[in-house]
């Protein structure tokens, strides 16, 4: 499958040339010479994960001019594109990235053909992780074409993966009253801040990280305004009797009155993570939540908050009002992965009747 990659320490796989794991952290192995371009060392310390070396990293080098493997682009697109990415989109990259370099970071450029793409799959035991890394390495062909590397992609429309089966739970009306009829231990934050929060999700459809970042400053007089994390778009979601009293519900929940946000800590700070996109907090606390669900309700079948927008699109009056509740950019995705309720279709006239 190419030419094979040089032999390296196992915790070194994946990682650019001359770097190194060392007690913790990374470490570039300065090339004899280039030593003043790195403050004088021999080994420069990088940072403790990949993160952070590869932000210092594209600060203290050039773009490459040149590329001759496939590991060429791979270091310039973590470089260039991976950082203008989501927080969660970034680490996800770089896990990635890790996996394509590993099997194909040696490899010219004009040596990879479709059948090596078909091979990295079907020899990986995760094939839905493998099918991710593999549009990840499409989109850095795509990238190499632009900056000039190539003249074409080398495996673009000759290549059919099977597709993911988008999921199929639909939560039913009866589950999503049992989850908010669901007593309560104490009168604020818990179970009572995710009851509201769920609310909220139920008549917006908005994604958990827009929703954790909502701020009290946001409810203004036209409803409330949310500018999206994934793409910035912004959106104002206009007063309804039932957005007003989620809103407020939500407000009375809150564990304790200071922070700027609806959905706070018993610290006042807001679950989600600028920095990193995560929310481990609000996680741990849906976990506990839906693990009483289950034992003490009468639904059966865990759903997640995806689901829960998947409910939002599929009850929505037509496509279009779905998509704009979801902030798709076009329905595709709406119709294909989130509307999932049976089509209703009438039968025609009978013959006879």
């Amino acid at each position: 499958m190419g030419k094979m990659p040089q032999k390296r320490n196992p915790e070194n796989r994946g990682f650019p040339p001359r770097w190194r794991a060392i007690h913790g952290a990374i470490y570039y192995r300065v090339p004899k010479g280039l030593e003043w371009a790195w403050d004088g060392k021999k080994l420069f310390r990088l940072g403790t994960n990949a993160s952070e070396a590869y932000k210092v990293w594209a600060n203290r080098i050039n773009k490459p001019l040149s590329a001759k493997i496939i590991g060429d682009i791979l270091d310039r697109y973590l470089l260039e594109v991976v950082p203008l990415k989501q927080p969660k989109s970034q680490s996800a990259d770089r896990h990635n990235a890790l996996k394509l370099r590993k099997v194909f970071g040696d490899m010219y450029l004009d040596s990879i053909e479709p059948q090596h793409i078909y091979q990295y799959v079907d020899k990986s035991p995760a094939k839905v992780a493998a099918k991710r890394q593999i549009a990840l390495l499409s989109h850095m062909f795509t990238k190499s074409v632009e900056w000039g590397y190539l003249n074409k992609h080398p495996f673009k429309g000759e290549v059919r993966l099977p597709g993911e089966k988008p999921r199929t739970r639909y939560v039913k009306d009866l589950e999503v009253i049992e989850c908010l009829s669901l007593p309560a231990k104490r009168e604020r934050g818990g179970t009572k801040v995710i009851q509201f929060y769920m609310r909220l999700k139920l008549l917006t459809g908005l994604r958990r990280s827009d929703l954790l970042r909502i701020k009290m400053s946001d409810c203004t007089e036209e409803g409330i305004f949310v500018e999206t994390k994934k793409t910035g778009k912004q959106i104002i979601y206009a007063w309804s009797k039932e957005l007003r009293e989620a809103v407020e519900g939500a407000k009375s929940v809150r564990p304790v009155d200071i922070g700027p946000h609806l959905f706070c800590t018993d610290m006042g700070k807001s679950y989600y993570n600028e920095e990193t996109g995560e929310s481990a907090g609000w996680a741990s606390m849906w976990r506990r939540f839906f693990a009483r669900v289950l034992k003490e309700t009468k639904v059966t079948e865990h759903f997640t908050e995806h689901d829960l927008r998947a409910k939002v699109a599929s009850d929505a009056e037509s496509l279009e009002h779905a998509r704009q509740l979801l902030t798709h950019a076009d329905s595709n995705i709406t119709n294909r992965v989130y509307r999932r309720k049976a089509e209703v279709i009438k039968p025609t006239k009978s013959i006879t009747s």
